[in-house]
């Protein structure tokens, strides 16, 4: 075992040993290193203003990838990089390439926003092609400008590509050496003041550390433990994280499965579950921003338990089961047994989620998705309801319908599945189909929606998913114009 934490900044190795393990990298780098290009504006991971860049290596390379440091924990960056504002300079003072083109856009009015603005896109630069219009909005979904100044920051990133950095290459380089130089297969175990945080680099050894600790917080993506400290003010006693398992983050397809480790980021996520669910992909899109993607996990979705989770119902529609293990053991059951009621999950103390497994459908098409609230992105759903229903020769022969935000927890609904079941697939089924969601779901009035709107809404999904399948030309004008508003 290791006592300190190594990781690289800003080209810089540090190694550290006593520091409390609930400290967020923001005020590590705010308050210890002076480094306060970064910024805090929301401290929950919405607003971007404190976007920086987490490196890591992955199959022999540096992946870059953009990340809120107000609710990323400092241990987290065990065997990573982290790059600020402060390093894209170039050592003769020049702008970097994503600085200049904001700076000859006009990108930046009041200028609070404008680093983390500058971080997103820099992350974006090093590791896609020139995008699309339509993308660059997905890229800076996760940044807000109090200003509004959104046009030119497009601008902004569409010009950026035509200035080239030759500097990026060779940091790429020396990033990468620095990052093999600190590669370990040892558990860190960090203990300030009574509070600890283990960081095993083996699905075994993480079993057993939290078979040993079964009160620790298992930390992943620290998108919802975050904000358990920066705005509840939680005293943490002992974590686990989740970061160097690979076993954990590891996605393989498995004959007709499609088996997930439960780190799995929503972002390593984005392309397998978009190639074989595309509806299932186009509600990724609109899961925060890109800086909560790169770091939120799929185990985390599912374990936290929260009944507005969008992908349980998903998930749940598919069919997919997911695995538990402690210690040694390991258990399967379906997803929707294992949320049992609010809070409350079928999960044993010192027993955690090791994976989730997703049968692949012949015809994806079959599988919906519908998130309903009051903004595009960065929104929590009032409603989210999925769909999943297989009709042979004109007749239901399954149905698999879930909704979340109409429950206590991610919730099927099995009184309106019965009711379709074996009846021709016609208007007329699913209109008699409807009063049957007054058996399945009482739900609650809230900030996002009256219990009257949702259950009209949870009716009206159904009816639309019913003319998007049984009328491919209704589709098709559907499609274009979700293709037209990009």
């Amino acid at each position: 075992m290791r006592d300190c934490l190594s990781f690289v900044l800003n080209g810089q190795r540090q190694t550290l040993r006593t520091i409390p393990p609930a400290t967020t990298l923001l005020n590590y780098l705010r308050k210890t290193e002076r480094l306060t290009g970064t910024k805090e504006g929301c401290a929950e991971g919405d607003c971007g203003a404190c976007t920086v860049v987490i490196g890591e290596l992955r199959d022999g390379r540096v992946r870059q990838r953009a990340v809120n440091a107000c609710i990323l924990l400092l241990p987290m960056l065990e065997g990573r990089s982290v790059t600020t504002v402060e390093r894209l300079r170039g050592e003769d003072g020049a702008l970097h390439p994503v600085q200049q083109a904001l700076v000859d856009s006009h990108g930046s009015q009041c200028g609070f926003c404008t680093p983390g603005f500058v971080m997103s896109l820099y992350a974006a630069y090093l590791g896609e092609p020139k995008p699309a219009p339509g993308r660059i909005g997905d890229i800076l979904a996760g940044n807000l400008c109090r200003c509004t100044g959104y046009g030119p920051i497009v601008r902004a990133a569409q010009a950026m590509y035509d200035l080239p950095s030759a500097a990026d290459a060779r940091r790429g380089d020396r990033d990468r050496a620095q990052l093999e130089a600190i590669a370990h297969d040892e558990t860190v175990v960090l203990d300030c003041e009574g509070r600890r945080f283990f960081s095993p680099a083996t699905l075994d050894a993480f079993a057993r550390l939290y078979a040993e600790n079964p009160e620790a917080t298992i930390l992943s993506g620290a998108t919802d433990v975050g904000l358990w400290i920066t705005k509840l003010h939680r005293d943490i006693a002992t974590f686990i994280s989740t970061s160097r398992v690979p076993e954990l983050h590891t996605i393989a397809e498995e004959g007709a499965i499609l088996r997930i480790g439960a780190a799995a980021t929503w972002s390593d996520l984005e392309e397998p579950i978009g190639r074989h669910f595309p509806d299932f992909g186009e509600l990724l899109r609109r899961f925060a921003g890109v800086q909560v993607r790169n770091v939120a996990t799929i185990g985390g979705n599912i374990a936290n338990g929260s009944p507005i989770g969008d992908a349980p119902p998903a998930l749940i529609a598919l069919g997919a089961r997911v695995v538990l293990r402690k210690g040694s053991a390991t258990r399967t059951l379906p997803l929707d047994a294992f949320f049992i009621a609010y809070g409350r999950q079928d999960r044993q103390p010192g027993e955690f989620v090791e994976a989730i497994e997703v049968p692949l459908l012949d015809r994806p098409e079959r599988l919906k998705c519908y998130k309903i609230s009051k903004r595009f992105d960065q929104d929590i759903s009032a409603v989210c309801g999925c769909f999943n229903i297989d009709v042979a020769d004109g007749a239901v022969r399954d149905a698999r319908i879930c909704y979340g935000g109409m429950a206590g927890t991610p919730k099927r609904a099995s009184h309106v599945e019965a009711a379709l079941a074996g009846r021709p697939w016609t208007l007329a089924t699913v209109t008699d189909a409807l009063p049957a969601f007054e058996r399945d779901y009482t739900p609650l009035t809230d900030m996002r929606g009256s219990a009257t709107y949702r259950a009209q809404v949870a009716k009206n999904l159904l009816v639309k998913y019913f003319h998007e399948t049984h009328d491919p030309l209704q589709q098709s004008r559907l499609v274009g114009r979700a293709a037209a508003f990009g």
